[in-house]
């Protein structure tokens, strides 16, 4: 089996209002609607309801679930669990998906409209080469408490250069 760069398919996140975190990211970040929230049911006779309990085990009863994707064809899965609990501070030390992390030049209009619907900008708005090149970058929260951040240019195109 040959080793090759694989391609991002989605990302699943939590949140304890499917249907709010859908408007969010649909007039915030402009991602669309594939799959409107759904009630999926702990049953064994269901091919969803079977992949689930063996993914979360038994006890978990329903959840809501919708599914959105970027403008590059990323898709983000969007889960609305009964027992949901926002995290009381940022756990950036524990082992988890720390953050993700969305492109836009005008780094400055988007962190603003986050925060105008409810999101947080946990730092100024930084480059990471200054007096170089023009790449900014930014971390932020949505109203649901995930991280995130926000770079001005391509992931390749920053780190190109090399070391910090």
């Amino acid at each position: 089996m040959s080793t090759y760069p694989r391609t991002f398919s989605h990302i699943g996140i939590s949140v304890p209002d499917v249907e709010k975190a859908v408007e969010f990211y649909s007039s915030v970040m402009g991602w669309y609607q594939i799959m409107k929230p759904t009630v999926i049911t702990e049953e064994s006779d269901t091919p969803i309801g079977q992949m689930c309990i063996d993914v979360f085990g038994t006890g978990w009863g329903s959840f809501k679930i919708a599914h959105m994707s970027t403008g590059d064809k990323i898709g983000v899965e969007i889960f609305e669990f009964k027992n949901n609990e926002k995290p009381a501070d940022f756990e950036y030390w524990k082992t988890s998906t720390f953050h993700f992390c969305v492109q836009d030049p005008e780094i400055e209009a988007l962190a603003a409209k986050i925060v105008e619907h409810g999101g947080k900008q946990r730092m100024p708005i930084r480059e990471y080469y200054p007096g170089e090149k023009p790449f900014k970058m930014v971390y932020m929260e949505d109203p649901f408490g995930l991280i995130f951040e926000i770079y001005s240019h391509s992931y390749e195109l920053t780190y190109s250069q090399g070391a910090y």
